[in-house]
């Protein structure tokens, strides 16, 4: 059998000879939906999230895990959250109308200073309740943003690593630089304490303790001290998070329309 010249090759098991026969239209989307399955695998490779489950909810979740990377481009086997695409994130969350809270699930490190106290400062200076949720462990820059929500949770097996600001690679020993340092340790300082219940002792304290972390100062806080010290909220996981935030959802829409709740 020859059309246009060019010879049909029939598959194993075909006649040649008998006309096609186009499968059911009941068997078609088979592999259409396994090509949509493809799609939250690949957003969770590039992006880090997923569209799964699919129900409707007032509630966003963001993910701060790995290293917090600034300015500088970190190596391409290190797990990052990068703050020009957290950012965008939060001014969305901000306008969106659908969305009447957010939930900040931390597992970092920590990371640049500047950029995370910079997410941090915009979780503090939204409008909507915000819960954050220390699971793992939120090191570092990673308290600043713990404490940063209305609220803050933390499971019992997490830890948080409290030290001053380290530098890395050459720095110029000049007094100005050693100044900038500290006037940088001052606001991490400044925003820990104004936005949890440790006071500025305690903290400073836990900051520059000596002999617990081999050659360095600082604290590694579990998770019931660090709830002790004021520093987080609650003890708590993620059921605990979304109860706290779905009252804060409702007290924030009876304060906006005009029902009032006495602070």
């Amino acid at each position: 059998m020859i059309v246009n010249d060019n010879p049909v090759i029939a598959p194993p098991g075909v006649n040649p000879e008998e006309p096609h026969v186009t499968p059911p239209p009941s068997e078609t989307p088979k592999r259409s939906r396994q090509a949509k399955k493809s799609g939250p695998a690949e957003n969770i490779q590039e992006l880090g999230a997923t569209e799964i489950p699919t129900a409707k909810t007032n509630i966003h979740v963001m993910t701060i895990i790995g290293q917090i990377e600034g300015h500088m481009v970190l190596p391409p086997q290190n797990k990052t959250t990068k703050y020009e695409h957290v950012m965008p994130q939060l001014v969305a969350i901000e306008q969106s109308n659908e969305i009447d809270g957010l939930l900040l699930i931390l597992n970092t490190v920590g990371g640049d200073v500047e950029a995370g106290l910079a997410i941090a400062e915009m979780i503090s200076s939204m409008s909507k309740p915000t819960v954050s949720i220390v699971v793992g462990g939120g090191h570092s820059i990673g308290a600043p943003i713990a404490v940063s929500a209305t609220r803050s949770f933390i499971v019992e097996s997490a830890t948080m690593t409290i030290h001053p600001i380290r530098l890395t690679g050459l720095v110029i020993g000049a007094p100005s630089s050693f100044d900038y340092l500290e006037k940088m340790q001052e606001r991490v300082n400044r925003f820990v304490v104004s936005h949890s219940n440790i006071s500025e002792k305690k903290w400073k304290e836990l900051l520059f303790k000596t002999g617990e972390l081999s050659r360095d100062i600082g604290t590694s806080v579990g998770g019931n001290d660090a709830v002790r010290y004021g520093l987080i909220d609650e003890i708590g996981g993620v059921s605990q998070a979304l109860s706290r935030l779905e009252e804060l959802i409702t007290a924030y829409k009876e304060h906006k329309d005009g029902k009032g709740l006495k602070q």
